[in-house]
Formats: structure tokens, sequence, C-alpha cells
């Protein structure tokens, strides 16, 4: 216990508990929307919602194709205040150019969805503009992480997280679709408030590192992030494409609840993803910080699970009304796979991102979601929404397992 109560003193002492109550609040305030809007909205339009929901997760994770995850990283490594404020620079605006390439491939997307669900193009055209918002948020975001400006990195966060949960409600309650709508394009664009903060003009290139190593690492710390989304997109996608809105309603009831208890892990590692890079070869620290996390997030993880497993219908009938109460096995079984990915997935899949081994998380998650389409081919049609349950179940399990071993062998050559 000693080790942990030194592991927890340094985590405050570097001023992590600003990033992780903000990372927190976040992933709360999120939580809170969807299930307001569960609450607000007929079935049919929060289906289709989540299916242009899903398709946004997948091409903001391809943020300025890499550049934030560049940044953040490289970022982290460097040093020099001059180094990072040029790299800063540099990469805004490469990534800028890059996502409204992203928007307009995100906007043209929506010609797959057009002839089965009514007035989609609409939702894509909002959601198309939030896309571009998201861009200025998340770099803002980035350069307070490096240059380790924590507070200012919460109050960014805070304030578009909190009002924007206050206008997604009153809009929504006021207008109805068309108010969320409006509500969550317009959100991200609160954080521009904090863009003259941040380097944006034309500065020196010049770096300790390549242009090549921050194109290969953000092209691959994308394609990990879009193939990991990608899998937690996909299940919802085709299960529209399979079978109908309703059956995507339904499993995303019974998934809302354990696909965001992994925020607790999540938003720790994010919160030491700059110390972990830092330390990519410090082989004494990551064992240290491996065991430590075990004994947080193991005891974590099996209370959420046991609680879960007893009170499945209770809990979906007291969040989102009885009518979704009969989705308990589908629930404990999702529960299940999530507390397992925090103890798996979720740690070694950071880890190796924080290391540098990015190109084989790409290929895992690569692997992952080809299990996840093909299971789901064959027992969707079979078990309906409890054959998706188990596909994705499946391929997180697998997933988790395979980061772990590639950690290790990373490990074995400090």
């Amino acid at each position: 216990m000693k080790s942990l109560k030194l592991f927890l003193e340094q985590f405050l002492k570097s001023k992590g508990q600003f990033v992780f109550l903000s990372l927190l609040l976040g992933k709360i305030t999120a939580f809170l929307g969807s299930w307001l809007i569960i609450r607000m909205l007929p079935i049919s339009e929060f289906g289709t919602l989540t299916i242009v929901a899903s398709t946004f997760a997948i091409f903001s994770t391809f943020n300025g194709f890499g550049s934030q995850q560049s940044l953040l990283r490289f970022g982290s490594v460097s040093t020099e205040n001059l180094e990072k404020n040029n790299l800063a620079a540099y990469l805004f605006r490469k990534g800028l150019l890059y996502q409204i390439i992203l928007s307009l491939a995100f906007l043209l997307s929506s010609i797959f969805f057009i002839n089965k669900f009514e007035d989609i193009f609409l939702v894509f055209i909002f959601f198309t503009i939030r896309l571009v918002g998201f861009y200025f948020f998340n770099h803002i975001q980035c350069y307070f992480r490096i240059q380790n400006e924590n507070g200012n990195f919460a109050k960014v966060n805070n304030y578009v997280n909190v009002f924007g949960l206050v206008l997604l409600v009153s809009l929504t309650y006021l207008f109805g679709f068309q108010g969320y709508l409006f509500s969550i394009a317009f959100t991200p664009f609160i954080s521009l408030f904090w863009l003259k903060k941040i380097p944006t003009k034309s500065l020196k290139i010049n770096f300790s590192f390549t242009k090549k190593e921050l194109f290969q690492y953000g092209i691959f710390a994308s394609a990990t992030a879009l193939l990991s989304d990608l899998m937690f997109s996909a299940d919802v996608l085709l299960l529209g494409f399979i079978l109908n809105d309703t059956a995507v309603a339904n499993y995303k009831v019974a998934i809302l609840i354990p696909a965001n208890i992994t925020f607790l892990s999540l938003v720790f590692m994010q919160t030491d993803f700059p110390k972990l890079a830092k330390n990519f070869k410090n082989k004494v620290f990551l064992k240290h910080y491996i065991i430590n996390y075990y004994k947080i997030f193991l005891p974590v993880c099996t209370i959420i699970f046991l609680v879960g497993f007893y009170f499945d219908q209770q809990i979906l009938s007291y969040f989102f009304g009885s009518k979704y109460g009969n989705n308990g096995w589908i629930f404990s079984i999702l529960l299940f796979a999530f507390a397992f990915n925090m103890l798996s997935r979720n740690l070694y899949g950071n880890l190796l991102s924080a290391v540098g081994k990015i190109k084989v998380n790409s290929i895992v998650s690569f692997l992952s979601l080809i299990i996840l389409v093909i299971l789901s081919f064959i027992l969707v049609p079979k078990m309906l929404i409890l054959g998706m349950a188990i596909s994705i179940s499946v391929a997180m399990i697998f997933s988790g397992v395979f980061f772990a071993f590639l950690f290790y062998l990373y490990y074995r050559k400090l």
C-alpha cells in the first residue's frame, strides 16, 4: 500500500486531479446528455440520431488526420518550450486543412442513409458543424496538456461541457429535435475564447524530430482511434443495417452505462499520458504504474460488475423507463466485457501508444473490428441484439488480451 500511496501523491503533485476531474466532468455531462435525450425524444428520432452520432464518432477520431495525437505525444516528450510552440503552430495549420477535408467526407457519407431514414441529411449537416468545432476544442486541450497548464485545460473543458449540457437541455425542451441539433453543433466553438492563448501563426519549423515521424505517428494514432471507435460505432451501424431503428434504440440503452464505466480508467490514463510518454524507456516506472493501476481498478471493476449483475433490470428501468427493463441479460454481458476492457484494453492500449508502439495498436484494432463484423452477421440475425452484445464482447476481450501480450514483449526488451 505504500507504493500506492506514493503513486497517488505523485499524481496530485503534478496537479493531475485538475485534468482527472475535468475529464470526469466531461464524461458525466455526456452521459447526462444522452440520458436526457433518451427520455425526451421518441424512439424513432433517437434511433436516427444514434446512427448519425455513431458515424460522427468514427470521423471525429481522425480529427486533423492525427495532428492532435502527434502534438500530445511529441509535445510531451519535448523539453524546450520554443519547440512545443513551434510544433503546436505547425500542426494547427496542417491539421485544420485536413479537418476541412474530413468534414466534407463526413457529410458525403450521409448518402448511405438518406433513402432509409427520413430527414437524416439535416442531422448530418449539424454534426458536420460540430466536427469542425471539435478540431479547435481538441487542439486547444492538447496544447494546455503539453504545457502542463492543467488549470487552463480544466477551465476550457469545464466551460464547454457544462454550458453545452445546459444549452442541450434547454433548447431540446423548447424546440425539440431541432433545438438539440443546434446545441450540439455549436457547443464546441465555445473553446474559441481560449484560441488567443495558442500559437497559431507561422513560426520557424525547428524540431528535434522529423516531419515524417510526426506524420506517421499521427496517422497510426488516428487509425488506431478510428478502428477502436469504429468497433463501438459499428455495432450500432450494423444493427441499423441488419435490423431497424427500434433495435438500435434498445441496444443503445443497454450499452450506455457499461460503455461509460470505462471513463474511470480512460480519464486516469489520459491524465497520465504525458508522464507515461516521458518515461517510455523507464522499466521500473512502467512496472510500478501497472501494479498500482490494478490496485485501484481491480476492486472497482469487481464491485461495478457485481452490482450491475444483481440489479440489471432495476437499473435499466430506473434510468431509462420500464420499456427498456427487459434488456437485463444484454446489460450484464456488456457490463462484464467493459469491466474486463478497463483492466486490459484500456491499460495496455494506452501504454503502447505512450511508448510509441502505435502501429501495433492499429493492427490489433483492425483484427478486433473484423471479428466484430463476422460475428455480427452470424449471431445478430439469429439472436437479435443479444447476438450483437456477444459479438462486441468477444471482440473487446480478444483485443485486451492481445494488447497485454504485445506490451509484455515490449517490456521484456527494455
